[in-house]
């Protein structure tokens, strides 16, 4: 696990490096007085919670949180004892660990961020071409049924029309995720691809695995060596390297335009069919679980939360204000997205580990 120190860390994103600024020791603290609760959590809310704007207005209600990254579905092997929450990335390993742990129910679960493709417009381009897209200058919607197609046919990006005039699409097509067996977007990827492969029907029982598990296994292993976590997936692709196509969550790209730092050939593919992924606390004492429902409920903690591109649950009018410029690239209502239904954790573990091989 890796460590960001809260309660003395502010964190700005510059060029995709993390900067720690530690308060010196003549730095008086004259706010108000602070508990502080320990906590693992995703490593795509790590910037989230080191920001100072995050950190003052915990202080306000009287915490301080410090915390340790992890994959979220890495969590449920870690000693948790002495922690107040854990903060995985969705809802299927929060409940893994909720009823491991026998936490009560229900569990605050403050945000969500669906699951999309990142690509440059030349790979869009393509795609929309081969009838495997719809794009409208920096958005458009992933075929996901078509895209399947071509994976289970080993389709190769220079044998597709229009193809050979960008010289780096190159190899086979697929979608680069993180290890579906540590990280959840990678998990959510499969829950997403065997909901489609399945006409429409989430894998639930052991013949379903069995029936998925060659195409699972064909997209996770063309991949090679998969990052751990999704914000070096995300990195690698707006510094220009890696695959042409990467799965990543809306929040990492809303983040990255909210903040002013956009990527001009960038295209915002949202799959026909996707997952939410529902960031859920899984309150381990009652200062945890007071930390999860401001999370939910403090207006300037959501309004935060939108900052790094995260919907808040609800309504969330601060999600569709904040981004309201930038719906060239945003799909706010998601329109045409259809949500697939997440399998049982121990369904996705069983996939997971069948699509690795």
């Amino acid at each position: 696990m890796r460590r960001i120190t809260g309660t003395v860390l502010a964190a700005v994103l510059i060029g995709g490096v993390v900067a720690a600024v530690l308060a010196g020791p003549d730095n008086e603290d004259t706010g108000p007085a602070t508990k502080t609760v320990t906590a693992v959590i995703g490593s795509e809310k790590a910037e989230f919670f080191a920001d100072q704007k995050v950190v003052d207005a915990l202080a306000a209600k009287g915490y301080a949180v410090d915390a340790e990254t992890s994959g979220s579905w890495a969590m449920e092997g870690l000693d948790l004892k002495g922690y107040d929450f854990a903060f995985p990335s969705s809802q299927a390993p929060a409940d893994e660990l909720a009823e491991k742990l026998d936490v009560r129910q229900p569990l605050p679960r403050p945000f969500y961020s669906p699951l999309v493709v990142v690509a440059h417009s030349n790979a869009a381009d393509v795609l929309e071409q081969n009838g495997l897209a719809t794009v409208d200058a920096h958005r458009g919607t992933l075929k996901m049924s078509a895209l399947l197609d071509a994976a289970r046919d080993d389709q190769r990006w220079q044998d597709l029309k229009g193809a050979p005039k960008y010289g780096e699409l190159t190899g086979t097509l697929y979608i680069a995720t993180t290890d579906p067996e540590t990280s959840n977007s990678g998990a959510l990827y499969l829950a997403a691809t065997s909901y489609v492969a399945g006409g429409g029907q989430v894998v639930a029982a052991d013949a379903d695995i069995e029936r998925t598990a060659p195409l699972l296994r064909k997209l996770v292993s063309v991949q090679g060596s998969q990052p751990a976590s999704s914000d070096a997936a995300f990195r690698d692709f707006i510094s220009g390297v890696g695959n042409p196509l990467v799965w990543v969550y809306e929040s990492q790209i809303a983040a990255l335009l909210t903040a002013g730092q956009g990527i001009d050939d960038l295209v915002v593919l949202y799959p026909d069919t996707t997952v939410n992924s529902d960031h859920t606390v899984v309150p381990l004492t009652d200062d945890g679980r007071a930390v999860g429902e401001l999370l939910s409920t403090d207006p300037t903690l959501r309004e935060l939360a939108v900052e790094y591109g995260f919907r808040p649950q609800g309504a969330a009018p601060e999600f569709i204000e904040a981004t309201a410029d930038l719906t060239d690239y945003l799909n706010q209502q998601l329109t045409g997205v259809r949500q697939a239904p997440v399998p049982t954790s121990q369904v996705l573990r069983d996939m997971a580990r069948r699509a690795g091989g």
